[in-house]
């Protein structure tokens, strides 16, 4: 499966983005599926996770209460809905897909696909 991330750019404390990750190439609805980030000199983490309804997802500590993580699988899309956001939020976000439900949710090791990622930058 092909993962193509959208919807990043530059916002102030405060704002509010919503993050698209749009499939192709696979079945959609049968992947778990989720969010990473990456900012600058550190290494990739996990911010959120759906499984293949939309009906259980978890997040990291540091986002849990402002972001909102949905997916669509008549579209095809994943979606991150970020709010109140901090500049520690700044990062590359990255989609990822997950084929086997091993259960390691938060690990990077655990998705077989990944997006290009798309740029956040929150300002103070």
């Amino acid at each position: 499966v092909q993962l193509q991330a959208s919807g990043g750019g530059l916002v102030q404390a405060g704002g509010s983005l919503r993050l698209s990750c749009a499939a192709s190439g696979g079945t959609f609805r049968k992947y778990r599926m989720a969010w990473f980030r990456q900012a600058t000199g550190k290494e990739r983490e996990f911010v959120a996770t759906s499984n293949w309804s939309g009906g259980w997802t978890d997040y990291s500590d540091s986002v849990k209460g402002r972001f909102t993580i949905s997916r669509d699988n008549a579209k095809n899309t994943l979606y991150l809905q970020m709010n109140s956001l901090k500049p520690e939020d700044t990062g590359i976000y990255y989609c990822a897909a997950d084929k086997s439900y091993s259960g390691r949710f938060n690990s990077t090791e655990e998705y077989d696909y990944w997006g290009q990622g798309t740029q956040v930058t929150v300002s103070s």
